[in-house]
């Protein structure tokens, strides 16, 4: 039941998202295009609904000659491919307001397990476990307000687990607000070292 009334949810919020934040949106497309070369948005090809996949949007934040499919904590040295705006728009968090619109298409939830990568197949893997893969992915979730990039694998697909077990208003509302205070104090942002397993980082340590 609360299943219907959250897409409900998502496409009242979406859209008046999209309405409200349109002077936002403006402003942050000047600044990309005087930064640097190349387009305003970043689409990418990552897991939804049942595994299936859909192109999420992002505002660009890194230079057009970064490795494509890469996940930024698989990349050497990734600081030298982020550009000044995108390290402003990363850490604000504000690089993901496209993903407004992955909402409303119903690609996206609001609050959800954050959509792994198409290649990403340890995540991919790990989520199946706990069903995480079985609901809609989300501009933010349980996982993000309990770590976020500082979390090894197969600590956040159990936390994206115990989201789809107590999946409620109530734990979307924690999420919610969570969300809003993790990012204004920039909790757990963490460039080039997110999405190890614990057994990659015995081995790297």
């Amino acid at each position: 039941m609360y299943i219907n009334f959250k897409r409900l949810i998502d496409i009242i919020l979406s859209l008046l998202g999209l309405i409200v934040l349109s002077p936002v949106y403006l402003l942050l497309i000047i600044a990309i295009k005087l930064d640097s070369k190349g387009p305003v948005l970043f689409k990418q090809k990552r897991v939804g609904l049942k595994k299936s996949h859909f192109n999420i949007l992002k505002f660009r934040t890194m230079r057009i000659d970064t490795p494509k499919d890469t996940p930024t904590h698989l990349l050497e040295n990734p600081e030298q491919y982020i550009t000044k705006m995108g390290k402003f728009l990363r850490k604000t968090s504000l690089d993901e307001l496209p993903q407004i619109l992955n909402i409303f298409l119903g690609q996206m939830s609001i609050i959800g397990p954050r959509p792994a990568l198409w290649n990403q197949y340890d995540l991919i893997a790990e989520r199946d476990k706990y069903r995480a893969n079985d609901v809609p992915p989300g501009l933010t979730g349980w996982a993000q307000i309990n770590g976020r990039d500082e979390l090894p694998i197969e600590i956040k697909a159990q936390l994206d687990g115990e989201y789809v077990q107590n999946i409620s208003l109530w734990m979307d509302t924690k999420c919610f607000f969570g969300t809003i205070i993790s990012v204004v104090k920039s909790d757990g942002v963490v460039e080039g070292g997110t999405g190890k397993t614990q057994k990659d980082e015995g081995t790297m340590s």
